[in-house]
């Protein structure tokens, strides 16, 4: 007899979904292509993991019940080497030892776990494991992600804590599952099961509109942290500042707290704190400061349309752009020029 989930196929339902997630991220604009990739991965994983549910419970397939119970060994790392991109050069070395970790015990599973709830309990370890070491990485703060753009570094942040919160549930709902089959309540992992599948779906959907609108790209709002400056501090500002006026340096969507330090030629965690601890802002507010002057400046000549002053003064998106020019000036762009062709007419 067939299980209620090939009735309403969900895990299927939620494959789709998964599939198409994945085409929409690997066509993101992330600024990392590394980055991108692994997340594209991640979801692809979700999409093979759901089918293979699907054919298990849905069709009474269950060859490849070990490959399907070891499959999300993959998740927790290629979610956390997505955003370790963000952090240093290079990932390869560290993608080679937890993919290939990962895929080792993928590769062996039918051999070395003769009872799959042994298997269960290390995959729910593993969305535990790097449920931390996303966590850690997010504690280090936003200028730690010195190579994501000036304008993505918040947002990243936050999906990292996102992320982290996500493999928490796949790791207590995946627990729940393992445990409720070596109980022989069948009943209750079906149920877990289904309703996860519905959450998934909606998540899903969710990542699907955001991708769809906001064109793979990130909008971000920063926070301040207010500190006391030192001398080292307020050289190494006045250096940055000189530099990001003489070359217009600001204006480069690509821009970002690595590419900046190594014009500097100082470490990227040097200009962070001394951007920090003279200015009471991080990084990314920093340079968007002298986007938002720039801006300000096109907008009081009458140059271009708002949308033309927001591409020419290095903002990727027209809500981050409003939200940061809201913050700076008390009001909208549009305001704003109209406010200065008033001030210059007399009225």
């Amino acid at each position: 007899m067939q299980s209620d989930l090939a009735v309403f196929p969900l895990p299927m339902l939620t494959f789709l979904l998964s599939a198409v997630a994945a085409g929409l991220v690997l066509r993101a604009d992330l600024g990392r292509r590394t980055a991108t990739r692994f997340f594209a991965a991640f979801f692809l994983v979700l999409a093979v993991g759901s089918f293979m549910v699907g054919l298990r419970f849905g069709y009474g397939v269950d060859r490849l019940v070990p490959v399907q119970r070891s499959l999300p060994l993959f998740a927790g790392p290629l979610l956390w080497l997505g955003f370790a991109s963000f952090t240093r050069d290079r990932v390869g070395a560290l993608a080679l030892w937890h993919l290939g970790g990962a895929g080792a015990i993928v590769a062996l599973a039918p051999w070395i776990f003769a009872d799959l709830l042994d298997l269960d309990l290390i995959v729910g370890l593993s969305y535990v494991v790097y449920a931390c070491a996303l966590l850690w990485t997010w504690s280090r703060g936003v200028n730690h992600l010195s190579h994501a753009r000036i304008e993505n570094a918040i947002v990243l942040r936050r999906w990292m804590l996102a992320a982290a919160g996500l493999l928490l549930v796949f790791a207590l709902a995946d627990t729940v599952i393992a445990l409720s089959f070596a109980a022989q309540r069948s009943g209750d992992a079906m149920a877990v099961i289904s309703a996860g599948a519905v959450v998934m779906a909606f998540g899903l959907i969710a990542v699907i509109v955001a991708a769809s609108k906001g064109g793979g790209r990130l909008t971000s709002q920063v926070t301040v942290v207010k500190t006391s400056p030192d001398g080292d501090g307020a050289v190494l500002e006045a250096r940055a500042r000189q530099v990001l006026i003489d070359t217009q340096l600001y204006l480069d969507t690509e821009l970002t707290v690595d590419r900046l330090a190594k014009r500097l030629t100082v470490p990227s965690r040097a200009l962070s704190l001394a951007i920090n601890q003279v200015k009471g802002m991080n990084v990314s507010q920093y340079v968007n400061d002298f986007r938002l002057d720039h801006a300000a400046t096109l907008l009081a000549e009458g140059q271009g349309s708002v949308a033309e002053v927001m591409e020419q003064s290095g903002f990727l998106t027209r809500s981050n752009f409003y939200r940061e020019f809201q913050r700076r000036f008390d009001m909208t762009p549009a305001a704003y020029r109209d406010a200065s062709k008033a001030g210059q007419s007399g009225i």
